[in-house]
């Protein structure tokens, strides 16, 4: 591909050029770079950030966009990593892999299942590239094991003048302290070296269970389970629980036709349907809610962790989540049923409900608590302002820390309140980035200017 306008002296021709506006999964978000690179290596992003400074232009790094906000989002360079990708390092002895930042999750996934290893958790879908998974903080659920965050053990991350640095609890302590969930605004990050332990398999069980059932026994289960999750659908009493533990096996997972029934036909394609009726239709809403709820049947398959652990997620929505210390998440949501039993809101997407346990991130969700995570969605063209207001005032009041790559209308003044370390976090910015090339409206409104 040779050189367009918009690209400079500083930048490889092939990786460089300009495009029209970049938009994120959901569609509420797009930008118009100026520039755009495809670096394939760490010197040719370094390059490419420094030929941006030269130029005066901000510089922010995009994964596959499965964000919320606007974190991404650049009139300057835009750096995209389809093309910085894979396995760069297993070192068995250390119980380590590092790869590219641009690899997806889904790849580093597939890379370790061949090596025979896996994470010890992860959210429940494996599109995003790992940089961005770990940099807004991603996470599943787990009684004992923590975010994509929690189990990294080394970085690479190109500053604002082009330096390249690694970075470890032993090397560079204070930045990879901060940069294991620093939502851009330190560096761009090039490589993630991750803890990984032998693969093993999970055995999940799925089950309707009872509004009133699942809040009353919610710490029991918690304790009893080393990944327990829920959902709520709103306008009814029935929830859905999922219980993954490990187990010695054999592998028995979902046959292929029921597999495609549940995850594919029920849980995509049915659920598109349903959620493009009561777009049109809300108040079909609540009847619709009820027959799917009871619909719902239990079942129970094992598999290798991160096939359980992870699902297809085709319908397109929009999110808010929030963080509460775990003690007050079964109030924070009897709340939220009581406003959308109240309200004229009709919410077709379930309410829902994982745990974290506390974690030593200076910006993480689970920072010095153990914590629960409660995430509402609306469908993609439906309105969503008033009930996410509602429910962010719930949470608020508990304490709660907004996903960072979700949505929420928090700012700097609430966050630095939140979070202990918040000053010390925005004190390391001001040393690698006082200029704020990787600074963006959406930082400036969380992390102040």
């Amino acid at each position: 591909m040779t050189s367009t306008t918009g690209t400079t002296s500083g930048t490889s021709g092939r990786s460089a050029r300009t495009r029209g506006a970049w938009r994120n999964w959901a569609g509420n978000v797009t930008a118009r770079p100026a520039r755009t690179v495809t670096p394939a290596s760490t010197a040719e992003l370094a390059e490419a950030v420094a030929g941006a400074v030269a130029d005066g232009l901000p510089v922010k790094a995009v994964g596959t966009g499965h964000s919320f906000t606007a974190a991404a989002a650049t009139e300057g360079l835009l750096i995209r990593p389809e093309r910085l990708t894979g396995l760069r390092a297993v070192d068995r002895a250390a119980g380590t892999v590092t790869v590219a930042a641009g690899t997806t999750v889904r790849q580093l996934n597939e890379t370790l299942s061949a090596h025979g290893l896996s994470l010890a958790n992860m959210g429940d879908i494996m599109a995003q590239t790992v940089s961005g998974a770990v940099s807004t903080g991603t996470h599943g659920t787990g009684r004992d094991s923590a975010s994509l965050a929690a189990q990294i053990r080394a970085l690479e991350l190109v500053t604002a003048d082009g330096s390249v640095i690694g970075c470890s609890a032993d090397e560079n302590p204070e930045v990879f302290a901060a940069a294991r969930l620093g939502l851009g605004a330190l560096g761009v990050i090039t490589a993630v070296t991750f803890a990984v332990e032998p693969e093993f398999l999970l055995r999940a069980r799925e089950e309707p269970m009872a509004f009133d059932r699942v809040t009353t026994e919610f710490d029991q289960l918690v304790a009893e389970n080393e990944h327990f999750e829920f959902y709520w659908f709103p306008h009814t009493s029935g929830c859905v629980t999922k219980r993954n533990n490990r187990t010695a096996g054999p592998a028995a997972p979902p046959g292929r036709l029921s597999a495609w029934v549940e995850d594919e036909l029920v849980a995509n394609g049915l659920f598109q349907a349903v959620c493009t009726v009561g777009r049109a239709v809300p108040a079909a809403v609540p009847g619709i809610a009820r027959v799917a709820s009871r619909a719902l049947s239990a079942r129970t398959y094992s598999d290798v962790a991160y096939k359980v652990f992870t699902s297809p997620r085709r319908v397109r929505f929009l999110e808010m989540e929030y963080a509460v210390p775990r003690e007050a998440a079964i109030a924070a949501l009897r709340e939220v049923r009581a406003v959308v039993e109240r309200s004229g809101f009709r919410v077709s997407f379930p309410v829902e409900v994982r745990t974290a346990p506390a974690d030593d991130i200076p910006l993480s969700t689970a920072y010095g608590r153990d914590t629960a995570y409660l995430a509402v969605h609306m469908y993609r063209g439906t309105p969503y302002r008033a009930y996410f207001t509602a429910v962010e005032q719930i949470m608020t009041a508990h304490g709660g820390r907004p996903h960072w790559g979700k949505l929420h209308s928090r700012d700097a003044e609430y966050l630095a309140g939140a979070y202990p370390r918040f000053a010390e976090f925005t004190a390391l910015r001001d040393r690698l980035d006082p200029g704020r090339t990787f600074g963006n409206p959406y930082l400036r409104r969380v992390l102040g200017a």
